[in-house]
């Protein structure tokens, strides 16, 4: 009589089941995001530590080297000994704007009653570009005309002005109308006469001069070559050593109105909005780098066997991540 047969079922022995490629993966996996985030940030601070750039696209701006920039003009006049002060803020322009200066005001549009008393309260020459209802704050004898279309045309001085008579004729648009006693036109349309208005105009009061350019064209850096655009320009602009050129910004609306005070964000230095970038860009790398992560759902068949070397393996791990070196 023979023994009966046992046949013992074994559960699968189960180990980490990992190897060095899966374990990089996931390591992978796990970090990079993270490590996305914190180049993100390195990136960032690099772009705001470089210098700003020296260059802009503004119109009649003397840092535009475009045909609608002013550089040439600035540059010639720097060479010329003048100290050109560009200003986007009228809190400037009334620091710098004192008698035996000029400022140069691009445009009116962005410009408000308060900040044109500031202009006016300087009591230095002014020379107004496109500036039309700027021009009927601050003087009674000259008046902006018609709008402004069409090419630019070569326009004869037909005054007595020093400086229309040294420039000759000038590549311009527009009309400005003489309405008070002291007001000379210059450069009219060809055909029309200084009557019915002209290009240029100048006015003189109490020692005070106010000069007004229906045209941005003769400034440009295209244009400034063209007839005697150089010559109106350099004489206009460097009667003085300080030029403050003066283009109206957005976030300089009301900022005439001294009553007001400075708005929150002006007191604040322009590089806090980047290290407020940064600092949020920290804390999301910080959250995601120490937050508790569980894992995926892992399925297992039970019963399982699990072998003493991977049970102490186990807790040595648990012990080194609770840095419990007794054990």
């Amino acid at each position: 009589m023979s023994a009966p047969t046992v046949t013992t079922t074994h559960a699968p022995v189960v180990g980490d089941g990992t190897s060095t490629r899966t374990r990089s993966s996931r390591r992978w996996r796990r970090w990079r995001w993270p490590l996305a985030l914190l180049a993100l940030v390195v990136v960032a601070g690099i772009l705001s530590a470089l210098p700003e750039p020296r260059t802009s696209t503004l119109t009649l701006a003397p840092d535009n080297p475009g045909d609608l920039g002013a550089r040439a003009a600035a540059q010639i006049l720097g060479r010329q000994g003048v100290d050109v002060h560009y200003v986007r803020h009228i809190a400037d322009v009334e620091s710098l704007a004192v008698p035996g200066s000029t400022v140069l005001v691009v445009g009116d549009y962005l410009l408000d009653a308060d900040q044109i008393d500031v202009l006016d309260a300087g009591g230095a020459d002014l020379v107004l570009v496109d500036a039309g209802w700027a021009l009927s704050l601050l003087t009674d004898t000259i008046a902006a005309g018609g709008g402004i279309s069409g090419e630019p045309e070569v326009r004869s001085a037909e005054c007595e002005d020093p400086d229309a008579v040294a420039a000759g004729s000038i590549t311009a648009r527009g009309t400005l109308q003489a309405t008070g006693p002291g007001a000379v036109v210059c450069f009219p349309a060809p055909g029309t006469g200084t009557d019915g208005g002209g290009a240029y105009a100048v006015s003189e009061s109490d020692g005070r001069r106010i000069v007004a350019l229906a045209d941005v064209a003769p400034l440009t850096n295209v244009r400034l070559a063209e007839q005697g655009n150089a010559a109106l320009v350099l004489r206009a602009l460097g009667r003085h050593e300080r030029l403050v050129w003066y283009i109206p910004s957005l976030d300089d609306v009301g900022a005439g109105d001294a009553s007001a005070g400075a708005a929150p964000g002006q007191l604040l230095p322009p590089v806090v909005g980047v290290l407020a970038l940064q600092l949020l860009l920290v804390v999301v790398v910080t959250a995601l780098w120490r937050g508790r992560r569980l894992g995926r759902l892992v399925t297992e068949q039970l019963p399982v066997v699990v072998r003493s070397g991977e049970t102490t393996r186990g807790r040595g791990r648990l012990y080194r991540r609770a840095r419990s070196y007794g054990h």
